[in-house]
């Protein structure tokens, strides 16, 4: 059950690049990542870990080793959710030869989905670049006017951080009793703290270019602006989940004693980011790099809150990233449908959306309302147990992380009075009635919002296996 969450989209890919018809590639896309979407949810409603272990490259003692317990689970699901929402919501629109668009979208989920199952370092490299290389193109054919440019900055960081992992990971490889890339043979490898640094170093840049935190995130808001839409929900709300994956993952059971080391600096550095990253989205026009620096606050407090260290952070940190992804998809959808039919991103030249679109109006100020993590929404839960431990760990870091309450609500509800609020504009005027697949879609993600928000025991129940194996002893 756990291949199929790479085969079913791996095949599908393949088998659109030969499929000419528009609309046949949109429908064999959806009904492949349903597919996906209903084994997802068995695999999560499952107890317990699951495996699927097979020789790949023996010469090397690589493993295909996937692993699912509560951490890699509720990112699986979160990807299913998400890449089914995508091309549902944004199917009107997808650009020419739609049958590889979609192709190399179905190649970044298989990456991801393997990014999250992989429990063997070179597989786990593997499906890292499997999930980076699609995005490249997509971005650099199908992007904005300064596309190549935007991509070429975005090639260079991920490529770096990919090298420097790779360099980890061939260092850790040579330290292993068993010449093993499995994560428990790097869990027992022979380092010395020295060694253990630099292997923390290789790996955390490599973690922190992806989220990204500061001051790694600058290839960030412009990526977001100049890729196509559907691009930009997938790295907005799946793929920065790779780097504080990578953490969770890999860093923090495998380097206690460098992760203790750089616990100050990281979480300092972190919560600079979450106040830089909101005084700059106060200042945004353009909507979509408002949602972009608003992610890159959320990222930052996440990762924040995991090197805290205290469980009650981490677990909230780890039910924050299928909250925040749920949250920002449909914020990007919904700036999608504005900007598709106003042909604007200028929040000057939108308002009166209330009036035009009570409907789509409603439904932006739910997300809104989810991203400032208002109670009985999905992020309150999530925002709580991680604040909770930044005060723990220090007052002062607590407090200054807490100011970036007041700011999100400033940013998101200024961008709801100029969007929803107002007199009609020009541009909004021209808006006619969303498509029924589009508003379907933000109607069951506000749903996932509000249920979740309300009981997110299931959230905690499938993440409670992970903590013990997570938490720096």
């Amino acid at each position: 059950m756990l291949l199929s969450f790479i085969l079913i989209p791996f095949v599908t890919a393949l088998l659109l690049l030969f499929i000419k018809s528009d609309k046949s590639a949109n429908t064999v896309a959806i009904v492949s990542t349903l597919g996906t979407l209903v084994v997802a949810l068995v695999v999560a409603a499952g107890k317990g870990a699951v495996d699927f272990n097979a020789p790949w490259i023996p010469v090397l003692n690589a493993q295909f080793l996937l692993h699912a317990d509560g951490l890699a689970k509720i990112l699986v699901l979160l990807t299913a959710i998400s890449f089914p929402a995508i091309i549902i919501a944004t199917s009107h629109n997808q650009p020419k030869q739609k049958n590889i668009f979609l192709s190399l979208l179905l190649f970044t989920q298989s990456g991801l989905m393997g990014v999250f199952l992989a429990g063997d370092a070179l597989l786990f490299y593997f499906f890292w670049e499997l999930a980076l290389i699609p995005v490249y193109f997509l971005s650099s054919i199908w992007g904005g006017e300064k596309r190549i440019a935007v991509t070429f900055k975005f090639f260079i960081y991920t490529f770096l951080g990919s090298l420097m992992m790779l360099i980890g990971i061939i260092f850790v490889y040579m330290h292993t009793s068993d010449q093993s890339f499995l994560i428990q043979s790097f869990a027992k490898a022979n380092l010395t703290g020295g060694q253990q640094v630099t292997a923390f170093a290789l790996f955390f840049i490599a973690f922190a270019i992806k989220m990204p935190i500061f001051p790694l995130h600058t290839w960030q808001p412009d990526a977001y602006e100049q890729a196509p839409t559907a691009v930009t929900m997938v790295m907005s709300a799946v793929m920065v989940k790779m780097g504080l994956y990578g953490i969770l993952r890999w860093l923090m059971p495998l380097f206690p004693m460098a992760f203790m080391a750089h616990v100050n600096v990281v979480v300092i550095l972190s919560v600079i980011g979450v106040l830089y990253a909101s005084f700059i989205a106060i200042r945004q026009d353009d909507i979509k790099r408002l949602i972009a620096y608003s992610s890159i606050a959320h990222i930052g407090l996440m990762n924040a809150a995991i090197f805290s260290q205290l469980q009650i952070g981490i677990q909230g940190a780890m039910v924050q990233l299928f909250s925040h992804g749920i949250n920002v998809l449909g914020l990007w959808i919904v700036a999608d449908i504005i900007e598709q039919q106003t042909g604007t991103r200028s929040m000057q030249q939108m308002g009166g959306l209330a009036k035009k679109q009570p409907t789509l109006a409603i439904l932006l100020v739910g997300f809104a309302l989810a991203n400032i993590a208002l109670p009985l929404t999905n992020a309150f839960v999530g925002e709580f147990l991680m604040f909770n431990s930044l005060f723990q760990y220090n007052v002062w870091v607590g407090a200054a992380a807490g100011v970036s309450i007041i700011l999100a609500a400033i940013y998101t509800l200024n961008m709801v009075q100029k969007i929803a609020y107002g007199e009609v504009s020009t541009q909004i005027n021209q808006m006619q009635t969303i498509n029924k697949p589009a508003q379907i879609v933000l109607i069951v993600l506000l749903i996932i919002v509000f249920v979740t928000g309300v009981f997110p025991q299931p959230l905690f129940d499938l993440t409670a296996d992970s903590l013990q194996q997570i938490i720096v002893k």
